[in-house]
């Protein structure tokens, strides 16, 4: 189980993780595996021990690390293969607002940008599209899993052999709590938002001269992730995009350009390729806002009424979430929280990042709600929202009967992760592989 766990620890490690040092360039490097037609490099695996141990102290002691991150990254190199001959779709919008708010991070380490730049021997626009490249395969890997996990179930019977086999392991359940959230992202001043209309519709002007919509996705798109391909996202299943974008596209004949639609994310015009039952192949411009300007009092304001609403008994979290959180996937379950892709809505405070563990356990009752809090992400922009906590359950021993819905989720988990590696060593078969010693 730790070899399991350590694995997977090292698999997630990425961005800063693929940068090389400049002390580390002036070692002789070498090929230590080949894979299909790419190389490892020693390197490679340098640079990310290096990393894993700063990240995760916890693995200072562990002997075999270099070989683990270079099974570790031939895995990854056969399965980026596999999800490219699948054609497997991912949100660029989302990897690129990884890609640039990792960059930040990583800029605000070194008191100036040349700094960086000698650090790690290399211009400050590569560094980036590193981060880049390893946040977009790393999207892949996990969409391709998701992908392969769809429809796979456990019985009764698995379920209760995944409990004798793991008895010990499941003898103490921690804490667990259930909780919902109402999220809201701080909308732009009037002024930020004018001057990204007036622009959206000057080029929706050019367009209705007969501009070619690639061409002009090239010249003014902000979306670094579709800009150079000019505006395709490719195709995406139904219900992956931001709602209001995927109406207003699924409204389109092919070849039709949409009016001007807004999201969080700015204005855009969108233009349907073609569609069919399950997806849609649109490119877009979108013309962002400046979010150096929020209205951040407004957003805590409307926070508050929507609480004062849910305590007065006025109405009821879930629907409050249905009908006002940004965050749609919680939205559909009236706020309630899930973790790492399960559908159990009870999972341990500890599974949350820290800022979230403190202010869930401030909240003493269910039913109890937060009031408003700034929450910043690892990734993305900064939000507000609100929580309510709707269960607590004490660490207890795990009652395999009475608990017989955690139970399988855990057992289906298992089942998925066994499935996967199976699948991965299949692949490796049928994949050209040679080793050095490292």
């Amino acid at each position: 189980m730790r070899k399991v766990l350590m694995k997977a620890v090292l698999l997630s490690i990425a961005g800063l993780f693929c940068l090389q040092s400049s002390a580390a360039a002036v070692v002789a490097d070498r090929v230590v595996a080949v894979v299909g037609k790419e190389a490892i490099l020693k390197s490679d695996i340098d640079s990310r021990e290096l990393m894993a141990r700063v990240q995760n102290p916890e693995l200072a002691q562990v002997k075999g690390l270099s070989r683990t991150i270079l099974d570790g990254l031939i895995d990854q190199k056969i399965i980026l293969a596999k999800a490219k001959i699948d054609s497997v779709k991912i949100d660029f919008n989302a990897v690129e607002a990884a890609a640039n708010d990792r960059f930040k991070q990583l800029n605000t380490r070194f008191s100036s940008r040349k700094e960086m730049e000698s650090r790690f021997g290399k211009s400050s626009a590569s560094i980036r599209e590193e981060i880049h490249q390893e946040l977009l395969n790393q999207e892949l890997i996990d969409t391709l899993r998701r992908k392969k996990s769809a429809g796979v179930t456990v019985t009764y019977a698995e379920t209760m052999a995944f409990y004798k086999e793991n008895k010990d392991r499941l003898s103490n359940i921690p804490d667990a709590v259930a909780v919902g959230q109402i999220i809201k992202y701080p909308s732009v001043t009037p002024e930020s938002r004018a001057q990204s209309l007036a622009l959206i519709q000057q080029i929706q002007g050019e367009l209705r001269g007969g501009a070619d919509f690639a061409e002009l996705a090239r010249k003014y798109s902000q979306d670094p992730g579709s800009a150079r391909a000019g505006g395709d996202l490719g195709y995406v299943q139904k219900g992956e995009l931001i709602k209001s974008f995927e109406d207003a596209a699924n409204l389109l004949k092919d070849g039709q350009v949409s009016d001007v639609v807004e999201t969080r994310y700015g204005f855009h015009l969108i233009q349907m390729l073609n569609k069919d039952v399950n997806s849609i192949h649109v490119r877009h411009i979108l013309i962002g806002f400046d979010r150096s300007k929020t209205d951040v009092p407004g957003v805590i304001m409307q926070l508050n009424a929507i609480r004062s609403d849910i305590i007065s008994g006025k109405a009821t979290f879930a629907d409050m979430a249905t009908k006002y959180s940004d965050d749609q996937m919680s939205a559909k379950m009236g706020g309630s929280i899930t973790t790492s892709g399960s559908a159990n809505l009870i999972f341990s405070p500890a599974t949350l990042r820290p800022q979230l563990q403190t202010i869930i356990s401030s909240l003493k009752n269910i039913g109890e709600i937060s009031t408003p809090q700034k929450i910043d992400p690892p990734q993305g922009d900064p939000f507000y929202a609100i929580f309510i906590l709707n269960n607590r359950v004490p660490a207890h021993r795990l009652d395999a009967e009475k608990e017989y819905a955690l139970l399988a989720d855990m057992a289906l988990e298992d089942k998925n992760r066994r499935l996967f590696t199976e699948w991965v060593q299949m692949l490796r078969k049928e994949v050209y592989v040679r080793l050095s010693d490292i």
